[in-house]
C-alpha cells in the first residue's frame, strides 16, 4: 500500500471511529445567516479544515470540542471560521483556544446546530435519508450521485469508496429487490459502520466488499451503473480506477460520480502534502485530465458539470466539486460508432 493510500486509510478509519463513538457529533453546524451559495462554500471550508488538521471531536457536558493540529495556516483559518460562526442565529458561543501543538474549537452543542433543516440541508432529501435511517452527516462526499445515476428497478450498482454506506443503501432502495447494490471500501472500520447501517436499515439487497478501487473485487461486466462520491480524487492512480470502472460495467453501462476537480493548478507543496491529499485537495486533477483519463479507459459520452467552486484560505489555485457522467459503449451499435 502506498504512502498516499496509508494516509487516506488512516484518515477515513478515524472518521469511522468518530461515527460510532458515543457522544461524538462528527460534524458541526454552520452559520445560518448565509445565502445558499455562501452556505455551501462555508460548509466546504469546514470540511476542508477538518480533513486537513482535525485530530478528534468529542461532546461532553453540552460542549462540543474539536481538536486540530496547530500550524500558522490552520490557526488563521480556524480564527476566520470561528469569527464567522459567532453570528450563527445570534446565539452562538464559539471559542478558539491555542494550546501548544494543538488548537481547540469549542461550542455549545445547542448553538452549534442552530440551523433548521430548511436552512442547512444536505444534498440529500429528508425522504431519502429517512428511507435508510441515516443522518446526512455520515456522507463524506461532495454531492449526491443519486441525482445523476437514474437508477432503475432490477439494476446492479457499484459504489467506489462506499464509506458509511449511505449511497449504497439509497441505491439498493431504488433498484428494488430484483436489483443489487455493492460498495467497495479499503478500511475495515468503515465497512463495519456500513454493515451496521445496513442492518439498522434492514436492506437485504446490498453487499459491502473490502478492496481497493484500483482493483475492484468483481468480475467483468458485473454492474449496470458505477457511482462514487468524492473518492476517485483520493486515488494515486486514477487511470487504474477508471479502467477498473470500465471493466466491471456491462456494455451500455453508466458512470455517474461526484468528485473534486482542479480549476487552477495547485502549488507543488500542496500536491506533496499527504494531509491535503487525504482531505480531497491535493489529489484533484483538471477537467481536461479527467476527461482524457475517461477516454483512455474507453468511456464515451463524457460530461463534466462543475457544481461549486472552492477557494482554500492561504492556498493558491482553485478546486471545485463536479458531477461527472460517462457511458461504456455498446460494441457495434450505431450510437457507439458516432461517439
Amino acid at each position: 500500500m502506498s504512502e498516499i493510500q496509508d494516509a487516506v486509510r488512516e484518515r477515513y478509519a478515524a472518521k469511522a471511529l468518530q461515527m460510532v463513538q458515543p457522544g461524538v457529533t462528527g460534524a458541526l453546524g454552520v452559520a445560518c445567516s448565509l445565502s445558499d451559495v455562501d452556505l455551501i462554500t462555508r460548509r466546504a471550508e469546514w470540511r476542508a479544515i477538518d480533513a486537513a488538521a482535525l485530530i478528534g471531536r468529542r461532546e461532553a457536558s453540552g460542549t462540543v470540542t474539536s481538536t486540530y493540529r496547530n500550524s500558522p495556516g490552520t490557526l488563521a483559518e480556524l480564527a476566520r471560521l470561528v469569527a464567522a460562526e459567532q453570528v450563527c442565529c445570534g446565539t452562538s458561543r464559539w471559542e478558539l483556544h491555542r494550546e501548544g501543538d494543538e488548537v481547540r474549537v469549542t461550542v455549545d452543542a445547542s448553538s452549534g446546530t442552530c440551523c433548521e433543516d430548511d436552512c442547512c440541508g444536505t444534498s440529500y432529501s429528508t425522504d431519502e435519508l429517512a428511507s435508510v435511517g441515516i443522518d446526512g452527516t455520515s456522507s463524506l462526499g461532495c454531492g449526491n450521485p443519486m441525482l445523476l445515476a437514474d437508477l432503475r428497478p432490477g439494476e446492479r450498482v457499484l459504489d467506489l469508496g462506499s464509506g458509511a454506506g449511505l449511497d449504497v443503501l439509497l441505491a439498493a432502495r431504488r433498484v428494488g429487490p430484483e436489483g443489487h447494490a455493492y460498495g467497495v471500501d479499503m478500511t475495515d472500520e468503515m465497512l463495519a459502520v456500513a454493515r451496521g447501517n445496513q442492518a439498522k436499515a434492514a436492506v437485504a439487497n446490498a453487499t459491502f466488499l473490502k478492496g481497493a478501487i484500483e482493483a475492484i473485487p468483481l468480475p467483468d461486466a458485473a454492474v449496470d451503473v458505477v457511482i462514487s462520491n468524492c473518492v476517485i480524487n483520493l486515488a494515486a492512480d486514477k487511470r487504474a480506477v477508471l479502467r477498473e470502472a470500465h471493466r466491471v460495467l456491462r456494455p451500455g453501462g453508466r458512470f455517474a460520480v461526484a468528485d473534486m476537480v482542479a480549476l487552477a493548478e495547485l502549488p507543488a507543496e500542496v500536491k506533496r502534502s499527504l494531509d491535503q491529499w487525504a482531505g480531497c485537495v491535493a489529489g484533484t486533477i483538471s477537467i481536461d485530465e479527467y476527461t482524457a483519463a475517461l477516454q483512455d479507459a474507453g468511456f464515451k459520452a463524457i460530461d463534466v458539470e462543475v457544481t461549486r467552486e472552492v477557494h482554500l484560505e492561504g492556498v493558491d489555485g482553485a478546486i471545485a466539486s463536479a458531477y461527472i457522467r460517462a457511458r461504456k459503449e455498446v460494441i457495434g451499435s450505431p450510437v457507439a460508432r458516432r461517439t
